[in-house]
């Protein structure tokens, strides 16, 4: 059997497939994160939609959401916390990190997403992109320093030149 995209260790059809097919609901935020994920793997836009809070204030480009889960290649999905989310709860935070490849770049999307429970359903409501700083392993070159490739030089009429 096929394992599920969402990394619970479970076969497809006992975890996720339910939850995205109709068959039940998700019985936590945690879970409906899992099946949100699995779907963007198995591109099944219409679940995203219909896990969404959907009103004035939160909308979705289906289009974008469709490109972007039909180009990318799935890697993994790794829950960092949870806050509240359970059977009890109408409110709950799930922190994760979705590992995929976008025209050949290694991507990692790492969000902070906010769920609410509505008629005893677990919505999606909105979501804070955790971004990353790049720091530089080396001191930057200046264009009118000794290039670093060793020809002597300026690093503008050198390697300079061709970026």
């Amino acid at each position: 059997m096929e394992s599920c995209p969402c990394g619970s260790g479970r076969e497809y059809e006992s975890c996720c497939s339910p939850y995205i097919s109709g068959v039940s609901s998700a019985p936590s935020a945690e879970a409906l994160m899992r099946s949100r994920y699995t779907a963007y793997a198995k591109h099944k836009i219409d679940y995203i939609v219909q896990t969404c809070v959907r009103d004035e204030d939160h909308g979705i480009d289906i289009e974008a959401t469709k490109r972007w889960s039909e180009k990318s290649e799935w890697l993994a999905l790794r829950i960092i916390r949870t806050e509240g989310g359970g059977s009890a709860d109408d409110k709950g935070i799930v922190e994760f990190s979705a590992r995929y490849i976008l025209d050949g770049l290694r991507e990692e999307h790492h969000e902070i997403s906010k769920f609410v429970k509505r008629e005893g359903a677990w919505l999606y409501e909105e979501g804070e992109v955790i971004t990353e700083t790049v720091v530089r392993a080396s001191p930057k070159v200046g264009r009118n320093d000794p290039c670093p490739c060793g020809s002597g030089k300026k690093y503008k009429k050198c390697c300079g030149a061709m970026a």
